[in-house]
């Protein structure tokens, strides 16, 4: 529950904006300063920070904000979660503390514009549900491969970075699935939930919220892969659904690479040689073309196009391990 030092405010707010935090100071400094400058009533609005990572620095930098914007600034709640952890969960225990009917949902990462809130509410009408604001990840005319992927974001038809609710909805949902340890999953899975039960969903452009992409380590691919085993998880609640809007087919690419790879190696210990040949130059042709496909559109620094040649490599055999381990863990036939 939200920290008893909370300034008392018995008035019920128009919008409880869920602001899930993991750790990361500087972020959710930013985001914080965004949201105390929305162009609302500050009066009409709730602020609660789930600590994903439940740590003094957290408090502290709530409680700090707390102090400075006591008198004009929107009630601020610090929740601490201290598990299951996740987004989904996180999440849950924010509009489960909620005291307003709207429940506004962003991220530490991302940086609300300053009517993002009134925009968002304005867009709700008779029978509408859940509001989807617009996300936008600026990147350079040559993105790296990360960049890319991040800026697909923008498409996305449902984010929780940028979205409004309605509690009795998420009430009757029962909120976000907290078995989705990932954005992406968690993300995706009560989009189809809201689809299956017909609940209307509008589109709200002009409530922007800027997500800028965060520096990442060499090889951060290679750490996202895992993410596959939660979308055997996903196909198995959502089959039509997940082949409607995520996967039109399995990656056959990265099975055929990984084959090639397996017939190869035990055919050169034990001496067939052309066999062992034919199958090499399978794996070999089918990983540079990977290569090439992910290159394609992107920066082509030296650094970056030894960081897609290399992960190019290892991707096919973690993508297909991970996503087996889905199927074997969930009890459901993905490929």
């Amino acid at each position: 529950m939200p920290a008893p030092d909370d300034a008392p405010n018995t008035a019920l707010p128009t919008v409880s904006v869920v602001l899930p935090a993991c750790g990361r100071m500087d972020l959710l400094d930013r985001s914080l300063d965004a949201l105390m400058r929305q162009s609302v009533d500050p009066r009409s609005v709730e602020v609660i920070v789930v600590d994903d990572e439940p740590n003094h620095n957290t408090l502290h930098l709530v409680a700090g904000w707390r102090t400075r914007t006591l008198e004009r600034g929107p009630r601020l709640a610090y929740v601490a979660n201290t598990g299951p952890r996740g987004p989904g969960a996180a999440r849950n225990r924010g509009w489960r503390a909620a005291r307003a009917d709207v429940i506004a949902f962003t991220s530490d990462d991302a940086v609300p514009s300053p009517d993002w809130l009134a925009q968002g509410l304005a867009a709700f009408d008779d029978g509408a549900a859940v509001v989807c604001g617009r996300i936008e990840t600026p990147v350079p005319a040559r993105p790296t491969d990360r960049q890319r992927s991040a800026h697909a974001h923008e498409l996305a038809d449902f984010t929780s970075a940028n979205c409004f609710v309605h509690k009795p909805v998420l009430e009757r949902l029962d909120g976000f699935d907290e078995r989705f340890s990932v954005q992406r999953g968690s993300d995706a899975d009560l989009h189809f939930r809201l689809l299956e039960q017909n609940i209307r969903i509008v589109r709200a452009p002009q409530a922007l919220a800027v997500h800028p992409v965060r520096p990442a380590p060499w090889g951060a691919s290679l750490l996202q892969i895992r993410h596959a085993v939660f979308d055997a998880l996903l196909y198995k609640k959502h089959p039509t659904l997940y082949r409607e809007r995520i996967e039109a087919r399995p990656c056959w690419d990265h099975y055929a690479i990984v084959a090639a790879l397996l017939l190869a190696l035990p055919c050169w210990a034990l001496g067939v040689r052309w066999l062992a040949l034919a199958a090499t130059l399978v794996w070999l042709a089918l990983t540079v073309r990977l290569c090439l496909r992910r290159l394609k559109g992107t920066a082509h620094s030296a650094s970056h196009v030894a960081e897609m040649a290399i992960t190019s490599v290892l991707l096919p055999p973690l993508s297909v391990f991970w996503r087996l381990a889905g199927a074997v863990r969930y009890r459901v036939r993905f490929a």
